[in-house]
C-alpha cells in the first residue's frame, strides 16, 4: 500500500473544501485537520498560506477533473457522444456525492472574480484545459479548427452552467438535458 505524503493529504483536503465550501468558506486551520496534518506541517509545505494552498488545490483538482473528462471523451467515437457521455458521467457523480461536488473551480473562480490572483489564474489554466480537451477531440472528429475552438468554448461553458444549475436544483436533468441539446449542435455541423 502507497503512502500518501502529508503534502499530497493536504492538496487533497483542500481541493475538496474549495469544492464543497469555496476559498472564503475555507480555513487553514479546517485545511490541516481535514488533512491530518498540523498547521505548522501546512505552512512548511506552503509558506505563502491559504492562497498558496488554494492554488495548489486548484491545479490538483483541475488535472483530476481533466482525466474524467478525457476518459469520457475516449469512451465514445463520435464527438457527439463524446460530449453526452461526459454530461452523464457528471450528472451521476454529482448525484452520488449528494450534490456537493460540484465543479472543483467555480466557487473559487466566482469568488476571485476581478482580481488579479494566483488563484484566478489557477481556475483560467483550468478552463483552458478542458477547453483544450474538448478541442482536439473535435479536430479528430473532423471539425474544422475554428468551429473547433469555439464549440470547445461552448461545451465547456454550458456543460459548467448546468453542473451548478444540478446543483442548486438537487436534479441531474439539468446536465442530461444540456448533454442532449450539445450533442445535436454537435452534429449539425457536417463533417
Amino acid at each position: 500500500m502507497q503512502q500518501t505524503s502529508t503534502r499530497d493529504r493536504i492538496v487533497v483536503a483542500a481541493a475538496r473544501l474549495l469544492q464543497r465550501q469555496g476559498y472564503v468558506g475555507t480555513g487553514i486551520k479546517q485545511i490541516a485537520q481535514e488533512a491530518g496534518a498540523t498547521l505548522g506541517s501546512v505552512y512548511h509545505f506552503f509558506p505563502g498560506g491559504k492562497e498558496t494552498v488554494a492554488v495548489a488545490a486548484i491545479r490538483h483538482s483541475g488535472a483530476e477533473f481533466a482525466e474524467l473528462l478525457r476518459s469520457a471523451l475516449a469512451a465514445e467515437d463520435h464527438p457527439a457522444d463524446a460530449v453526452t457521455a461526459c454530461a452523464r458521467e457528471l450528472a451521476t457523480g454529482l448525484r452520488e456525492s449528494g450534490w456537493i461536488d460540484g465543479c472543483p473551480v467555480t466557487a473559487a473562480a466566482l469568488e476571485t472574480l476581478g482580481t488579479d490572483s494566483e488563484i484566478q489564474q489557477a481556475c483560467a489554466d483550468a478552463l483552458s484545459q478542458w477547453e483544450g480537451l474538448v478541442h482536439d477531440k473535435l479536430l479528430a472528429g473532423g471539425y474544422p479548427p475554428e468551429d473547433a475552438r469555439e464549440l470547445a468554448t461552448t461545451v465547456i461553458s454550458a456543460l459548467e452552467g448546468a453542473e451548478v444549475t444540478a446543483q442548486v436544483t438537487r436534479s441531474e436533468a439539468p446536465l442530461l438535458a444540456t448533454g442532449r441539446q450539445l450533442t445535436r449542435l454537435l452534429r449539425s455541423y457536417s463533417i
